[in-house]
Formats: C-alpha cells, sequence, structure tokens
C-alpha cells in the first residue's frame, strides 16, 4: 500500500508490511503531528487490500472511521452490553499446542491480570491464585483431555467461590469482591457477547474509568490474541496511546509476548504513542521497538527528541527534520 512521497525524487514508497521481517509497526509523534490521519488512512487502504483491522481505541477517535465502512464499534464499559470474559479459552489452534499447553498459558495470562487487580500480591498469594486457577478450569470440566469448542468458560465469580475455600486466601477473596459483586462488577465478570466477525473492529475504552482502563485493555488484548490464534488471517492489530499500558509490568510485558509471537499468525500489531519518554523508559517499550521492523516518526516534543535520536539512531539531520 502507498505510505508516502520519496522527498529526494518525488517516487512513491509503496510496500507490504507482511513483506518485512515482521509486520510490527510502531507511531512515535506529539498530539496534533498526524499519528491517527496517518494511521486511519493506513487502515482504509489495507482494508481495501483484504486485511482484517482490530482497534483498540482509548479517546473515541475511530468511530467515525468505523461507520464509514461499516465495521463493529465495541464500548467497553461499565454500563456497557458488551462483555469479555477473561477466562475464555480459544476455540481452535494450531496443531503444535496441547490443550494442557492452552490451560496453563490461560492461567499465566489470568495471573498477570490478577496482579493488575490486585496491585502487589505476595509469593504465597501467587501460588494461591496459580493453584486456584487451574481448579476454576476444572471445576467446569476443563482439563487437559476436553474439547475445548463444546465447554463454557469459567468466571471471575467460580474463581472467587474456589478462593473461598482455600486456606490463606481469604484476603484475595476480600479483594477480588470489587470486581464480582463491588462497583466495577460490570467489567470483568460476565460471559463474552462480543462478535468481531467483521472486517474493521474497534474497541472503544474511553469512557471508562483510569483506574479499569489497563486492565479492560488487557483483556480486550487477550481476547484479540485468542481469535487470532483460532483462524489464520492476515490481521493488523492497532494499539493507540500505547504508553498506558508500559505504566503496569504485567500489561507491557503481555503486549511484549504478543509482538514477539504475532508474526507466526499472520498478525502485525501497530503500538502508538505520543507520551515516547513514558514508552521508552520501560525496558518492554524499548523491545516493542526492536521488534517492530517499520517505524514511523512524526514532529516530536523538544523534550523527547534526544531519547528518540538515542533509541533510533537518528542523524543530525533526521532529528532536525
Amino acid at each position: 500500500i502507498l505510505y508516502g512521497v520519496n522527498r529526494h525524487n518525488n517516487s512513491l514508497v509503496i510496500f507490504d508490511r507482511f513483506s518485512l521481517p515482521n509486520a510490527n509497526s510502531v507511531v512515535f509523534a506529539t498530539s496534533g503531528a498526524g499519528k491517527s490521519y496517518a494511521v486511519k488512512l493506513e487502515v482504509l487502504r489495507s482494508l481495501m487490500m483484504g486485511t482484517d483491522v482490530i482497534i483498540i481505541d482509548p479517546e473515541r477517535e475511530y468511530q467515525h472511521l468505523a461507520e464509514a465502512v461499516g465495521g463493529t464499534y465495541v464500548d467497553i464499559s461499565l454500563n456497557s452490553d458488551s462483555n469479555i470474559n477473561p477466562f475464555d479459552l480459544p476455540r481452535a489452534i494450531g496443531e503444535d499446542s496441547t490443550v494442557a499447553d492452552i490451560i496453563r498459558s490461560a492461567v499465566i495470562t489470568i495471573k498477570g491480570l490478577v496482579r493488575l487487580m490486585l496491585g502487589e500480591i505476595t509469593n504465597e498469594e501467587d501460588s494461591i491464585i496459580d493453584r486456584a486457577l487451574l481448579e476454576t478450569y476444572a471445576k467446569k470440566d476443563i482439563t487437559e483431555t476436553s474439547d475445548l469448542s463444546t465447554i463454557e468458560p469459567p468466571l471471575m465469580q467460580d474463581f472467587q467461590q474456589i478462593l473461598e475455600g482455600m486456606d490463606g486466601a481469604q484476603n484475595i477473596v476480600n479483594r477480588i469482591k470489587k470486581y464480582t459483586e463491588g462497583t466495577f462488577a460490570g467489567l470483568l465478570n460476565n460471559p463474552t457477547n462480543v462478535d468481531i466477525n467483521n472486517q474493521l473492529v474497534v474497541f472503544s475504552v474511553r469512557d471508562l474509568e483510569d483506574e479499569l482502563r489497563p486492565m479492560a485493555v488487557y483483556t480486550i488484548v487477550n481476547y484479540i490474541w485468542n481469535v487470532v490464534r483460532a483462524s489464520l488471517k492476515k490481521r493488523i492489530l492497532i494499539v493507540d496511546e500505547a504508553w498506558w499500558l508500559m505504566q503496569h509490568e504485567d500489561s507491557a510485558k503481555f503486549i511484549f509476548a504478543l509482538v514477539k509471537r504475532c508474526r507466526k499468525y499472520y498478525l502485525g500489531v501497530t503500538t502508538i504513542t505520543q507520551d515516547v519518554n513514558d514508552f521508552l523508559s520501560s525496558t518492554y517499550g524499548q523491545a516493542i521497538v526492536t521488534n517492530s521492523s517499520l517505524q514511523l516518526l512524526l514532529k516530536q516534543s523538544p523534550a523527547a527528541i534526544d531519547k528518540i535520536v538515542k533509541t533510533f539512531i537518528l542523524t543530525e539531520g533526521e532529528k532536525y527534520i
């Protein structure tokens, strides 16, 4: 697809990001520098070439785009009817993964989410949570011999019930109740009812409280990852304002793991950020840049330019531009 015009000789810059060593991309720019415009153009042109696009939209910037092309716009908030269950498992997956691997991977992912929900947890609590998650799946007859296409995944309240029957878990139960019975119960404790069978799907998290946003994005990305692994096709995932996820080690680690593994599943991840310092201060942020073959640098703030020059090894001329 067309990315622009080469200023040196007026030739066109046209290429397929899926022909690069990986299809990942990072976009760094200040507010108002045109990054959303550039990304939306890339989305439209990718859609014309038959690529599926999924967007995580923290500021409701992509709603008109979704409406214009007949895409699906999913609003994720405490009052919304759209729900995603963090305990979902991929329905079908490559032959190299056994059911035991899938369950183990799901437990590790949910443990990351629980850490985001509870904040600091001790080593003892960590092993209690680990055991409780395995038992939560077992309670719904999801074991190494299950057929994943017919299962009904557990909910957060099932996890709470298992914890209530375990020694030493009372403190965890008290903290988790906020998400099953308290103010935040609407977000993580319902079966998934989202249908993303569309070429363009946008998840909006604008109406979520700041405290809940990292958990919601983590859950959405995990859901998308399950969908991506269930059926192979050319897809782009766009994570706007990705510095949100860099503030928490678990979500930063999760996005990095996704960026590293997605090439195998024909997925390209675009991470967009205007808080360059926040993003690059994280070791995972640096690693995401290293694992992205395509890097789009638009106008930068003077405060961030030195870090950009150092990270991307720019010349003085490039820095000036």
